[in-house]
């Protein structure tokens, strides 16, 4: 039923709750929800004689990439579906895309399950080229930072394992169409993004998604009192997982280093 919420940018705005917004394009489940799960851990952590981790890459670059884009792009349709989204000042749609692109995409993998394998990268990482080519030139601080989400050379087996691990989590959960929705409202309703205008209003649309999921786990899930607790559990994985770490492994293997950034503006906008 429509509602009317104050905007912290200024005046009262009608629109649908939460629930019908977020479940509007998440009613029907996905036809490759069905399809057989294949292999969790395939992450080699083999290390060298610097003692640093190997990268490990896609073992099925092209066919992982093209998937994962597919979700990307299905992604970014539900976002722009969600009423409450709609009305928000573009600088704040454009902040909440470039914060929550990635967890929203590692979820719609884990709905669609899309999994995938990793093999150790036959190219050095930044970081192994900074630690043994250290005759080049001193290496900084900022060098090491960068390093460690640079995706040149694959990425580090405890990140992509980390992904791994949040698919295995949502599984094992066999978490439902409408749970998602919910999941995916509380990460786009970021209130914690630096600079928005409408803050207070994002928050209480998070809320009222976290809020929607423990009304939903209640009614559905009555004889299982830990399962909100576990659906926030992965909730708290998936904000773990690294944006850079997500382009260098499903993204830069097939359209090399690109702007994330203006790749995700172009495909919302369709520019």
């Amino acid at each position: 039923m429509a509602h009317i919420e104050s905007c912290e940018c200024g005046g009262e705005r009608r629109h649908p709750s939460i629930l019908y917004s977020l479940l509007k394009k998440e009613s029907a489940p996905c036809a490759s929800a069905r399809a057989s799960r294949s292999a969790r851990f395939a992450v080699a952590a083999r290390t060298c004689a610097c003692g640093v981790s190997r990268p490990v890459s896609l073992r099925s670059p092209h066919a992982t990439c093209a998937a994962a884009s597919a979700v990307l792009a299905k992604t970014l349709r539900f976002v722009k579906s969600v009423p409450c989204f709609g009305e928000l000042p573009a600088c704040d749609q454009r902040a909440l895309v470039r914060s929550g692109w990635a967890p929203l995409l590692v979820l719609g993998m884990a709905q669609d399950r899309l999994d995938f394998e990793t093999r150790e990268s036959t190219e050095p990482s930044m970081l192994q080229r900074l630690l043994t080519g250290a005759h080049e030139r001193p290496a900084s601080p900022r060098d090491y930072s960068a390093a460690v989400t640079d995706g040149g050379g694959g990425v580090a087996p405890a990140e992509a394992q980390a992904i791994k691990a949040f698919l295995s989590k949502c599984w094992d959960l066999d978490i439902s169409t409408k749970e998602y929705a919910y999941l995916k409202g509380a990460i786009l309703f970021n209130p914690d993004v630096t600079g928005l205008q409408c803050q207070h209003y994002i928050q209480a649309l998070q809320s009222e998604a976290h809020q929607a999921l423990n009304e939903h786990v209640k009614l559905i899930h009555r004889g299982d009192s830990m399962r909100f607790a576990k659906l926030f559990i992965a909730l708290s994985m998936l904000r773990s997982i690294n944006a850079n770490v997500v382009a260098g492994l499903f993204f830069r293997p097939v359209i090399g280093t690109v702007n994330m950034e203006e790749l995700l503006l172009e495909m919302f906008y369709g520019k």
